[in-house]
């Protein structure tokens, strides 16, 4: 079976990866569960550029295929933070809880309409022959007023959907796998994948 190597060690992402691509011929695996132990700085200016920079690490290590994603929050009313920081928010050890609390403080009392807000995520690809590919997708909705659900991660319990009429933590997988700005951009970079390596029919 071949291989990608994704670059992460986040369990909740590698079940959304691994679920997009269960139809494939590929075993997706962590930085971990591939024995690679790296310290990445990621210090692009935007999600494409971070997204790369780890690709390009891992392949490297690896001579595998190599996946990698930077995804974010962005909050209109504060100016699109925590955007391309969403990961080093309010510091790099400081829990999700804390973080979201934070942001629903800031919004405390702002109307729906200013609450504005979107899930970004890009995802790279570098193949082993050296071609790279990046793929980004959104998904757009509201900051809640409270926390809610257990299903997601990451700021997943603050982000509302209205065309679901719940946050991002309260849908199920399948849900999430049909709009999610991470869903989207891994179809999207599968279909790149398949398409270089001979898998599939047409771009």
């Amino acid at each position: 079976m071949d291989k990608i190597i994704f670059a992460t060690g986040n369990k909740g992402k590698m079940k959304e990866i691994r679920e997009i691509f269960k139809d494939t011929s590929y075993m997706v695996l962590s930085m971990e569960e591939a024995r690679i132990n790296a310290d990445i700085k990621e210090d692009g200016t935007t999600f494409e550029e971070n997204a790369l920079i780890k690709a390009r690490a891992v392949a490297g290590l690896s001579g595998e295929i190599a996946m990698a994603d930077d995804s974010g929050l962005e909050v209109d009313f504060l100016d699109k933070a925590p955007g391309v920081y969403s990961a080093r928010f309010l510091g790099e050890d400081t829990s999700y809880e804390i973080k979201n609390q934070y942001i629903l403080d800031k919004l405390k009392g702002v109307g729906k309409e200013q609450r504005t807000a979107r899930f970004v995520c890009a995802i790279a690809v570098v193949f082993p022959d050296g071609r790279e590919a990046v793929r980004t997708a959104c998904i757009e909705g509201i900051i809640a007023d409270v926390p809610a659900g257990e299903n997601g991660f990451g700021y997943d319990p603050i982000f509302y959907v209205p065309e679901f009429k719940k946050t991002t933590a309260e849908l199920t997988m399948e849900q999430k796998n049909q709009i999610s700005h991470r869903a989207k951009a891994l179809a999207a970079i599968k279909d790149e994948v398949l398409f270089v390596e001979g898998k599939g029919d047409c771009r």
